[in-house]
């Protein structure tokens, strides 16, 4: 059985590993494909692609993009997209502006708040080999210079939807995101949606071209995940999977995986759009 895993990041979003580092413990971990889908950046895929030559493992070029659908956040996975498409491009200059200005301003946030953190923390915590900073850059930041004893932490009293030094950042519409992922010449998947919005939005999404669902994570619950695939193959759109692993500090690459006959179509998709 061929093992998959479609959902992986990278320093250069907010993983912990480099993109070659990755590519080396997947294969360490038995995976035979996987998929690079850093946060609104396509900047780790060359050199994954680059390590995992002359090795067992498959590597698709991915992208997870952030996007809106009226108040809520929605993530967008590009698989299969080409790492020079202007649409891309354009998104992740614009894109990673914006990380950069939202964490400053979570900052300032935080220090009005007491909690002694500078930038300069934020930036040594993602690595100069980082390109879209985001919230656990900030979080890690907080633990490195003894502000709190955990990421989680960090999140539940301050980072988090809900906390108080939360900045919410303007994102294209869903729409937008799935156009720009197809004119990649990627196929473009819903990462890990909530059930609570998914019904009221999976036909608009399919309508405007979404090619999948994110059906197989470790903390979807086995109902959630059967409602999704049931729900997925009704609209003629594909199951796909992976564990949105960022480091070794949540859990081991490989504990979780996805047999590849369970997301053949997406792994088979190519450049279709």
């Amino acid at each position: 059985m061929k093992r998959a895993d479609l959902h992986l990041h990278t320093r250069a979003s907010d993983g912990e590993l480099s993109p070659a580092d990755l590519v080396r413990t997947a294969a360490d971990a038995r995976l035979d494909v996987i998929a690079i889908t850093d946060h609104d950046t396509i900047g780790g895929v060359a050199e994954a692609l680059a390590a995992a030559a002359g090795t067992p493992v498959r590597v698709i070029a991915g992208v997870e993009v952030s996007s809106r659908h009226g108040n809520d956040e929605i993530h967008v996975l590009g698989y299969h997209v080409a790492p020079d498409a202007p649409s891309l491009l354009a998104h992740e200059g614009g894109a990673l502006g914006r990380r950069q200005e939202r964490a400053r301003e979570m900052v300032r946030r935080l220090q009005s708040l007491g909690v002694a953190v500078e930038y300069e923390d934020v930036l040594r915590a993602a690595g100069t080999d980082a390109r879209a900073i985001g919230r656990p850059h900030v979080a890690r930041a907080m633990v490195a210079t003894g502000q709190v004893r955990s990421v989680g932490e960090a999140f539940d009293r301050f980072l988090g939807d809900a906390g108080t030094a939360f900045v919410p950042t303007e994102l294209p519409s869903v729409r937008t995101a799935i156009e720009m992922i197809r004119a990649a010449g990627g196929v473009a998947v819903w990462a890990h949606p909530d059930p609570r919005q998914f019904d009221a939005a999976i036909r608009d999404f399919a309508e405007w071209g979404l090619s999948g669902v994110e059906c197989f994570r470790p903390t979807t619950p086995p109902s959630d995940a059967k409602h999704f695939r049931s729900v997925a193959r009704e609209l003629g759109l594909w199951p796909s999977g992976g564990s949105d692993w960022h480091g070794p500090y949540r859990s081991r690459l490989g504990d979780f995986f996805i047999p590849v006959e369970d997301v053949q179509e997406v792994v088979d998709a190519g450049g279709a759009g």
